[in-house]
């Protein structure tokens, strides 16, 4: 059974690796937040790809059995540690113990708006706090790539769409926002400090889907806070009806628009800014980019995209709109085309089925 190192034990990974070109020797990706809906389907993505994963992760926001469905997918074992992300000392132990960490992709952090609202602190301490101590840990430990996980949520209420990476960063919404912004600024002043650093944040749009197989997804603690899980939840009996938050916006249906990218699209994209910031010969280099598919779907769209697909039909209503809410957002995706030579393959469609497979293999568990 899958399961976390603590203290001193770990598991060793006995399957060959491989290196990316951009890598001199087989190498070890850190995965703080390895566990998590975005950072599971990365490990998968990275294994694929011939890295040798390790995850770190409190399981605050993710529950162990990721890891049982990880092992299934790969068919080998998985190497993780449950430890705090915030916590330097930790941190520094894991990479002292496995050697070789050739880069770190950051997904530690707290996510949902409305609670950053409620407990501004907890989301300053956790997502700020680690992002922190991974850098001091990559620092003490000579580890200078770093991919972090961003959200376009720096954007706020963009006044142009599409939203490319020149659009201005808007005052946060909210602390989780907030905590984005901040740690993309702290990753820009340590490279300008002179450190050995090469740092790439993806600003993602809106995740959704599920791993094909349905051995991993989406695991909401509580009622979902995003939109998909709220319709598959709803479409499979758990919610008794989903809300959709406002239709007199200024859109086509009265809607609001975002731009879902499939969360195996987004996982590539993980390995493929590894694989660039690998191959980058400057020492002290950062830039950002956003990740999507460079369209949007309303709300409703959504809705009837599921049911067509899945033949499945979603009690909603209309109701009045949710504060806070920005209208419509979608991204430019010309920058991730050229800096690293990647763009999206799936569908909604074919995200909105995966989800639902996911979603039936939960109510069978």
């Amino acid at each position: 059974m899958a399961h976390c190192a603590q203290a001193a034990f770990f598991v060793v990974a006995t399957w060959p690796v491989w290196a990316y070109p951009s890598f001199s020797k087989p190498v070890k990706i850190l995965v703080t937040g390895g566990a998590g809906f975005i950072g599971s389907h990365t490990v998968v993505e990275l294994a694929a790809a011939g890295y040798t994963p390790v995850i770190v992760d409190n399981f605050q926001n993710s529950e162990r059995s990721v890891l049982q469905g990880l092992e299934r997918i790969m068919g080998r074992p998985v190497i993780c540690y449950e430890a705090d992300c915030a916590d330097t000392s930790e941190l520094e132990h894991i990479l002292q113990r496995e050697g070789n960490i050739a880069g770190v992709i950051h997904f530690a952090a707290d996510k949902a708006v409305g609670e950053s609202v409620q407990h501004p602190l907890k989301y300053y301490r956790n997502n700020i706090g680690s992002t922190v101590a991974v850098l001091e840990a990559m620092q003490a430990h000579d580890v200078h790539n770093f991919v972090f996980s961003s959200s376009c949520t720096v954007y706020g209420e963009p006044e142009q769409l599409p939203v490319t990476e020149q659009s201005p960063v808007q005052p946060a919404a909210s602390p989780y926002g907030n905590t984005k912004q901040v740690c993309e600024e702290i990753i820009r002043d340590v490279v300008g400090s002179g450190a050995r650093l090469k740092a790439l944040s993806l600003r993602y749009f809106n995740p959704i889907g599920a791993h094909p197989s349905a051995e991993i997804g989406e695991l909401p603690l509580g009622v979902p806070a995003n939109l998909v899980p709220f319709i598959t939840q709803t479409a499979a009996g758990i919610r008794q009806q989903l809300s959709v938050f406002g239709h007199d916006y200024p859109t086509a249906d009265g809607t609001c628009i975002r731009d879902y990218i499939h969360v195996v699209d987004l996982a590539q994209a993980h390995v493929r800014a590894l694989e660039v910031l690998a191959g980058q010969p400057a020492e002290h280099s950062y830039d950002f980019v956003n990740i999507g598919t460079g369209a949007g779907a309303s709300v409703l769209q959504v809705i009837n995209t599921f049911e067509q697909a899945t033949g499945v039909k979603v009690n909603y209503r209309l109701t009045d709109r949710r504060p806070g809410d920005v209208v419509q957002i979608y991204a430019s995706v010309e920058k991730s085309k050229r800096l690293l030579g990647w763009q999206t393959q799936l569908s909604l469609e074919q995200a909105l089925v995966d989800a639902w497979r996911w979603q039936q293999r939960l109510q069978g568990r």
